[in-house]
């Protein structure tokens, strides 16, 4: 017996306007709520934005560590912590410098602030507030014998340990 194939499409007679048979028309979706939409997201993003900056703005600042305002003798001072050093400044080698007390004498590094030798004046009293480590203060403030404070930058210094080979190349 054979089988009979019948097209419906061909037998459904189309409609005089030229739509399409048994199709309702699309609609749009409201535009309000398109535009609420785009618009939450676009406060996420600025909000998540303005967190981020906040961030990053929080890390680059100088931290508000302060050593004790007590001076200690240079012979004392503990390594790898905060320490204030009171003495006259004997000698000036670029961004670093020697302060010397009756204990004895510490190196004290300056970092870009104390470029080109003109922080602090050979024979100076100061009080210097850093971290002392590896043999060497990493000043954050210089305290002049008139009270005037400089802030030098946060306590710690450069990384420790060997630069890697391919950060070496980069910084040159």
């Amino acid at each position: 017996m054979p089988i009979e194939h019948t097209n419906e499409t061909a037998a459904t007679p189309l409609p005089q306007d030229g739509s399409a048979p048994h199709t309702k028309p699309h609609k749009a979706p409201p535009r309000g709520r398109h535009f609420a939409a785009t618009a939450i997201a676009g406060i996420a993003l600025l909000g998540f934005g303005a967190v981020a900056g906040a961030g990053a703005i929080a890390m680059v600042r100088p931290n508000a560590e302060m050593a004790p305002m007590t001076p200690v003798a240079i012979s004392t001072m503990p390594d790898w912590g905060l320490v204030t050093v009171k003495g006259k400044v004997v000698e000036i080698f670029g961004n670093k410098f020697v302060v010397e007390d009756q204990s004895g004498r510490a190196l004290v590094e300056t970092g870009p602030s104390g470029e080109g030798g003109k922080l602090v004046a050979k024979d100076e009293t100061v009080s210097v507030q850093g971290r002392f480590e590896n043999g060497f203060i990493h000043a954050t403030y210089l305290t002049r014998a008139d009270g005037k404070i400089e802030a030098l930058g946060p306590a710690g210094g450069p990384p420790h340990g060997k630069m890697p080979g391919w950060l070496r190349h980069v910084a040159g």
